[in-house]
């Protein structure tokens, strides 16, 4: 079983390294793929070093048509081009530590189509962040669950894994969201397809190294993507969108 895990990156020269070599000790059969942006501080040089030396680790350097969304989309699209079992997306800060990629693994072994690293499970936990962020984090949460009707409770996580026929049912290598609804779009689409979605416990770290890039313009952009989805998707057009 071939499974990849991917890493959407930009300005991640501080924890790049150590992540991958935690990541690659979570399993042999695990291979790494670092879809990077054109990173300046140099995070896409250090991988493609790291890759002449382990053919574990793969590097997606991307120059054009940069942001989250579409970084996502292509590392799926390369996970299904090379074969991919398994595909897992994580963010390169810790806050989703490679530990738990055994479970997450073995929930799809065990019949999921979809496993989310969830904080809003028994034993999920959200630690190193102020009471206003976790407050906005749940609002933003109910707000998806309610505008797109998902049946799981972490709707904002990016620490999700998918067996190869969860991703070709949703078409993951033409998703059209070009920042982090891209979360979403994907689970909407699974939810739609009837895909079964399991939630694995974990402690959300906030990062320690680095800086984030999530905005506060691109959150709303986010929340406007939300409404257009659950418009496409009684419109019948979800599956139409490429973009």
């Amino acid at each position: 079983m071939k499974v990849v895990v991917t890493v959407p990156t930009y300005n991640e020269i501080e924890n790049i390294e150590r992540l991958i070599g935690e990541i690659l000790a979570q399993d042999e059969r695990v291979e790494v793929l670092v879809a990077d942006d054109n990173s300046p501080d140099g995070t896409w040089k250090r991988v493609a070093e790291l890759g002449e030396s382990n053919p574990r680790v793969h590097l997606l350097h991307r120059t054009t048509d940069r942001g989250r969304g579409r970084a996502g989309r292509d590392a799926y699209a390369w996970a299904l081009e090379q074969g991919a079992d398994l595909a897992f997306e994580m963010d390169a800060d810790f806050s989703h530590h490679p530990r738990y990629l055994p479970a997450m693994i073995a929930a799809l072994e065990g019949g999921a189509d979809v496993v989310l690293g969830s904080r809003q499970v028994p034993g999920g936990k959200d630690i190193g962040r102020t009471w206003l962020r976790r407050w906005l984090t749940n609002a933003s949460n109910l707000y998806v669950r309610i505008v797109l009707g998902l049946p799981v409770g972490d709707c904002n996580s990016g620490y999700r894994g998918f067996r190869r026929s969860a991703l070709e049912a949703i078409d993951a290598g033409h998703a059209f969201s070009p920042g982090p609804a891209i979360v979403h779009e994907l689970l909407y689409k699974a939810s739609r397809r009837k895909l079964k979605m399991v939630e694995i416990p974990i402690e959300f770290v906030d990062r320690e190294e680095g800086t984030s890039t999530l905005t506060f313009s691109t959150l709303l952009r986010s929340y406007v993507t939300i409404l257009r989805l659950r418009w496409m998707g009684l419109t019948g057009k979800l599956f139409e969108a490429t973009e």
